[in-house]
């Protein structure tokens, strides 16, 4: 998977009509497609699709046709964004009508290019899933994980109480698996998960 971290843009012209598109972090895409209709009154068509990650770590996916025939528009710019492997991430493409009519194929063929002529000039960058993992330290062991922390660089929140500390990391897969492994030796001496991240139950059997 991969995603943006900042907004790009192209324009083209087909038979006429102008295809300005535009990609963007799913977190700007709602002050963008604002913009483009403050910046556009004139516009045909403002057609958008976007894909992002829901906290359940789930794929949310949506497109609009924006007045465009039925599936002609938002669907394709939506399989631009599957085929780029792009999570995260919005497109919208604005269209000025230039007076020939396309066709649902053309505005298939129309649409699909503008937003993968977008993705093209975007820098994207390789998605990595993080999630937050907690666990609970006895006094005792403290310092074998304050080591291990500094030692991996993972910058743990801590939490103390009159038993001990709880530990909250924001960590990936990768680093959560090392931290399993670690953590297996201890386990009988009082350390205990609070939290793990949602795809972890599906790699471990006992956490």
């Amino acid at each position: 998977m991969y995603f943006v971290k900042e907004c790009y843009s192209h324009e083209q012209d087909i038979k006429k009509s102008n295809f300005a598109s535009y990609i963007c972090p799913f977190s700007e895409f709602d002050s963008l497609r604002a913009k483009l209709k403050d910046e556009n009154p004139k516009a045909a068509h403002i057609v958008w699709a976007y894909r992002y990650y829901n906290k359940y770590f789930q794929i949310v996916e949506n497109s609009s046709d924006d007045g465009e025939p039925k599936g002609s528009s938002g669907p394709p710019c939506l399989d631009a964004l599957r085929g780029a492997n792009l999570i995260d991430t919005a497109v919208i493409v604005v269209r000025y009508f230039g007076g020939v009519k396309l066709g649902v194929g053309g505005l298939v063929r129309a649409y699909g290019s503008s937003a993968n002529l977008a993705i093209n000039k975007a820098q994207l960058i390789k998605y990595v899933s993080r999630n937050i993992a907690s666990l609970f330290v006895p006094f005792s062991l403290l310092s074998r994980f304050d080591y291990y922390d500094d030692k991996n660089g993972l910058n743990a929140d801590k939490s103390y109480s009159q038993s001990g500390c709880v530990y909250e990391f924001n960590l990936s897969l990768d680093e959560f698996a090392n931290l399993h492994k670690f953590v297996l030796g201890y386990e009988m001496a009082g350390v205990e998960y609070y939290a793990v991240p949602l795809e972890a139950k599906n790699l471990f059997i006992k956490i």
